[in-house]
């Protein structure tokens, strides 16, 4: 099962890079063409704007997977382990109840955005805002599974608090300080 979920975020990788990619040519393009040429091309401006939406939601849901989604654990991590798994309990039930909101006001949505036409490219809007579809089940599974591993008792108590350490600085106790002059840069 690994497999193939590590091959789907491989593939939304990939898909992040090339909407980055084509909103940075796209941009560019009609900025040479604006002060170059005088004239631009309107399909840029709403394409860009149709990638940039994409990459929003399929970077939250690969930050959701390496669980680089910001958050404070100065509750938290005080707590006995029976808070820690109270406090996550919470807090995915909540970001469960969010998805499913968020497929459901999708699903509600669906048939106005078929029949709504973009402007200029003259596309169905579901194809801009159907990744609501994708979005709301693959964070939701992602809860999901947190869920039963924490209900079955197969979570470990450091994966109890959600925050990852920024990989920037070293792990231990050290300020910004001590670890900028451990190493050698002045602060």
């Amino acid at each position: 099962m690994k497999k193939p979920v590590d091959l789907f975020f491989k593939l939304l990788e990939l898909l992040v890079v090339v909407s980055l990619v084509a909103m940075v040519i796209m941009v560019f393009g009609n900025v040479v063409l604006r002060y170059a040429f005088n004239s631009g091309i309107l399909v840029s401006e709403e394409m860009s704007r149709y990638c940039f939406i994409w990459l929003t939601y399929i970077g939250a849901m690969i930050a959701m997977r390496e669980r680089g989604h910001l958050g404070v654990d100065t509750l938290v991590k005080h707590l006995p382990v029976a808070g820690k798994k109270a406090c996550l309990f919470v807090s995915e039930g909540l970001m469960l109840l969010c998805n499913v909101l968020f497929f459901v006001g999708t699903w509600k949505m669906h048939e106005l955005q078929m029949s709504n036409v973009s402007p200029v490219v003259g596309i169905s809007m579901i194809w801009i805002y159907g990744i609501g579809y994708v979005v709301g089940v693959v964070m939701a599974l992602f809860n999901l599974h947190v869920l039963w591993r924490l209900v079955t008792g197969r979570i470990t108590e450091e994966e109890l608090v959600q925050v990852v350490e920024s990989e920037d600085l070293p792990h231990g106790d050290l300020t910004d300080t001590e670890a900028l002059l451990r190493d050698g840069a002045r602060p």
